[in-house]
């Protein structure tokens, strides 16, 4: 966990996603110092946040951020999450959205939500369905994580360079042991119960007022405007978005002071 800023500010937590740390947000966090309470934290399971059976499910990882939150008493929160941890906002949201002044999801599409269906028959996301079959990528990944990871960091990203040595050791170190690489992999395996989840939530016809910002990096392909009609369909129905310029996949540490630019806007309105 890295933390900047005073406790008594209003809090703002960061999630990462796949396959990286807390480290993925460590230059938006220091952006964010002056004007919030930031954090920034494995999820669980993950580098050193070490528990045996880590949950793989979006809802039940988004239990365990509630209970970390309430832990540290963390007040007037907005959660941000990239990747998977998008994902998790979102779940969280669902589950606690009279205990957030608003929520940030990045970089990700949210199972069983528009345009998920789209995107799990692109042949370009072929990682979906590799990861999510049981035991095979520990089997060809497990001593291999650096040159893996960075087929990721190096091909979905508009400036690779970014991702430093130094940090991508550290993504790598923090999937060291064989119950995180798993754990990693079987956010992919619960996806299928996280869409059913989710198109639950749809179909209750639950309406959350939280306002709710997206943001995409302008060059990983997609229309943003898909996403956010099914986050509105979805109940949320205060979304704004905003897409990250000269930037893939991974924009908060390829453009770490536009996606800082953009949650600062978000929180003063």
């Amino acid at each position: 966990m890295v933390e900047a800023g005073l406790p008594q500010k209003s809090a703002v937590l960061f999630l990462h996603g796949w396959p990286e740390n807390w480290r993925a947000f460590e230059s938006v966090v220091k952006l964010a110092d002056e004007h919030v309470y930031a954090l920034a934290v494995d999820l669980p399971g993950i580098g050193n946040s070490k528990m045996g059976n880590a949950p793989s499910t979006m809802r039940d990882i988004a239990d365990c951020i509630h209970e970390f939150v309430e832990k540290m008493g963390l007040k007037h929160l907005t959660l941000v999450g990239h990747d998977v941890g998008g994902q998790i906002v979102y779940s969280y949201i669902h589950s606690y959205a009279n205990e957030l002044n608003g929520a940030v999801i990045m970089n990700v599409v949210i199972p069983g939500v528009k345009p998920w269906e789209d995107v799990i028959r692109n042949p370009y996301i072929w990682h979906f369905g590799f990861h999510a079959i049981r035991n095979l990528p520990e089997i060809l990944v497990t001593g291999k994580e650096r040159p893996y990871f960075d087929y990721f960091y190096d091909t979905i990203s508009t400036h690779p360079e970014r991702i430093t040595d130094d940090v991508r050791n550290s993504y790598v170190q923090a999937y060291s042991t064989p119950s995180a690489l798993s754990t990693g992999f079987n956010w992919y395996r619960a996806f299928g119960q996280d869409a059913k989840y989710n198109m639950e939530n749809i179909g209750s016809g639950i309406q959350i007022e939280t306002p709710l910002l997206y943001l995409r990096g302008e060059r990983e392909g997609g229309n943003i405007e898909q996403y956010v009609v099914g986050l509105k369909e979805s109940g949320i129905e205060n979304v704004q978005s905003s897409a990250i310029p000269d930037s893939g996949h991974f924009a908060p540490e390829e453009q770490p002071e536009e996606v800082w630019k953009r949650i600062a806007t978000f929180l003063e309105n």
